[in-house]
């Protein structure tokens, strides 16, 4: 694997799943305007007119033939951002995120190829909104088979370069979203052209090794700090504060207002006593 200056572009081409979610749709306009030759792949036909010098395969990443199929030998970067984006049943957890996710790391070993993996804030969602700043030190806290799911991708992420030397970086997205539009948003809120500034910094980041960063703006009420986003060079330049103003309260149960995962936090509760012991 070359070894590049900080901010260089990287000249092989990049594979994207998920390419055809909406935060894949986002990636595959704005990479290919900055000049990056994609191969975008997921389940379904991609909806948009494909960008300037990207291609279109479908693969299904719990199958480990068909995904090494669509990737040629000569993929520098996969950005990792197919599979299921919400909690479900352990069963479709485990085999799109965990079985699915593990075939892309299997193939950027076989590619020698970097991982920018769509990792999330899920990985951490039972931390008490009162217990900030959360750095990428503090220990897991998942609030979900999906989180759980996350967790297993960063140590996966981990493992591959101690034992393989295959680079990856992990963003911990909080909500991408076109605007902020609840309170909670004013900590957790990542922008679409931040997005876009994210994955570019660590597409062309010139040593990551593994690396951890806080997929979010420069939100002057964020709850997480202390992660690898000065080694990548993502530098957010949007501010959740801007709209403060004209967003609404954040509605939910009292256990989605209490932790930072919000809403994934109360799905399925049960824990009868006080959250906080």
């Amino acid at each position: 694997m070359a070894m590049l200056t900080q901010g260089e572009p990287r000249a092989e081409r990049v594979l994207l799943t998920g390419a055809s979610g909406t935060l894949g749709r986002v990636l595959a306009a704005g990479l290919a305007a900055a000049g990056y030759r994609l191969i975008l792949s997921d389940l379904v036909p991609f909806p948009d007119p494909l960008p300037e010098g990207a291609t279109f395969a479908a693969a299904d990443l719990t199958d480990a033939d068909a995904l090494a199929a669509i990737c040629p030998e000569d993929v520098g970067s996969i950005i990792h951002f197919g599979g299921i984006n919400t909690e479900k049943s352990l069963d479709l957890i485990y085999s799109a995120n965990i079985y699915g996710t593990t075939h892309v790391f299997e193939l950027a070993k076989a590619r020698r190829a970097r991982v920018i993996y769509a990792s999330s804030n899920h990985t951490i969602g039972f931390y008490p909104r009162t217990q900030q700043p959360v750095s990428i030190d503090d220990p897991y806290r998942p609030d979900g088979y999906y989180g759980l799911s996350k967790a297993y991708a960063e140590l996966l992420g981990r493992m591959f370069f101690d034992k393989h030397g295959i680079e990856s970086i992990h963003l911990r997205i909080g909500s991408c979203l076109p605007e902020p539009t609840e309170t909670r948003h004013l900590a957790t809120w990542l922008s679409y052209p931040d997005l876009i500034r994210l994955v570019l910094a660590a597409l062309q980041a010139g040593d990551p090794r593994f690396a951890v960063v806080w997929g979010i703006s420069r939100n002057a009420r964020r709850w997480w700090s202390g992660d690898d986003a000065a080694r990548v060079g993502y530098e957010p330049q949007d501010d959740a504060e801007t709209y403060a103003h004209s967003i609404r309260e954040e509605s939910g149960s009292a256990v989605a207002r209490h932790f930072q995962g919000g809403s994934m936090c109360s799905r399925g509760y049960t824990r009868p006593d006080d959250p906080d012991r």
